[in-house]
């Protein structure tokens, strides 16, 4: 009887091993993949090494595609998604990964619609379907509530999908999120990047980085081989137009916690996001100092921090 029940708290706190385990098979695309895209593969699970904590990779099959989806974290731990930035993929939390995990059981989506593991195959005609791709594969996983981390264009979807499913959200960070609050001002920074766009693509990948980061030195160069082949092999989606700024009203009905950490050298924000977010019902903005965009790696200590002791206040 006592085995009994010590099984049965066993499965309860810390879930069933197996829960996951039709998913974790590695689709033909991926072991077969040529030319850029076996390259781009490779350079990902190299990425992957710097998270330096267990993970599972699954392969989630969706109405539009297959879903890549890392885990990691304990599984008795509040689940956390993670929505990566434009042509970033899931191995961009890698200096954020290890303090996440400490508590929380952390679901990384790569997005469908840009060069990562998942898989499109059938087209995704509006931004409503992008938000039903990612509940789709939120119900395969189980979750009924869970916390979102997005860093800004994975910022701007986390949004959306809090206005659609405002009850199983628990809380938002908000990472320097892209078009959400206010549109991308005219800048030196901007400027530069459309004068690079007539150079060579090696020149274009060179100057945004050096307008998005702080410090470009930081980002580790086996991520950013993968990055750069991401951008060799990726194309502008079509809802690049549909990402513009939420109404007042929309960002007001979050009823939700929300931080909102933009950097002080940020290209894609202003103080004014963080002036609107603290205006929220349960809003709060922060300018993190010496960061740019990519704030997750200009100040990932500082980032950490301020995430999970929101995290924590916010279970």
């Amino acid at each position: 009887m006592r085995l009994f029940l010590w099984l049965t708290f066993s499965v309860l706190l810390f879930g069933c091993s197996s829960d996951y385990e039709k998913y974790k098979e590695t689709p033909d695309y991926i072991l077969n993949a040529t030319g850029k895209n076996e390259s781009y593969y490779k350079a990902y699970d190299e990425t992957l090494k710097l998270w330096n904590v267990d993970f599972e990779e699954l392969y989630i099959p969706t109405t539009n595609g297959i879903a890549h989806v890392i885990v990691s974290g304990p599984k008795n731990g509040e689940s956390l998604i993670l929505l990566h930035g434009m042509n970033a993929s899931s191995t961009m939390w890698y200096p954020n990964i290890d303090a996440l995990t400490k508590t929380h059981r952390v679901f990384a989506i790569d997005f469908i619609l840009e060069p990562g593991k998942s898989y499109l195959y059938n087209d995704i005609e509006n931004v409503e379907n992008i938000t039903a791709w990612y509940n789709e594969v939120l119900f395969v996983l189980k979750l009924d509530s869970y916390h979102i981390v997005g860093a800004s264009r994975g910022g701007w979807l986390a949004v959306h999908l809090a206005l659609k499913n405002p009850k199983k959200i628990k809380s938002l960070v908000l990472l320097s999120p892209a078009q959400t609050f206010t549109w991308i001002k005219p800048s030196t920074d901007l400027l530069k990047n459309i004068i690079a766009l007539f150079s060579s693509k090696e020149k274009q990948i060179e100057q945004s980085l050096e307008t998005l980061s702080s410090n470009p030195t930081k980002i580790n160069d086996v991520y950013l081989r993968q990055y750069k082949i991401a951008t060799e092999i990726d194309s502008i989606n079509k809802f690049m137009a549909s990402m513009q700024p939420f109404t007042t009203k929309e960002l007001k009905s979050l009823q939700m916690p929300v931080l909102v950490l933009i950097g002080d050298d940020d290209m894609i924000n202003e103080k004014r996001t963080v002036e609107i977010a603290n205006t929220l019902p349960n809003g709060k903005g922060e300018v993190i100092q010496n960061a740019g965009h990519f704030l997750t790696i200009d100040q990932a200590e500082s980032v950490n921090k301020k995430t999970l002791d929101f995290l924590k206040q916010n279970q």
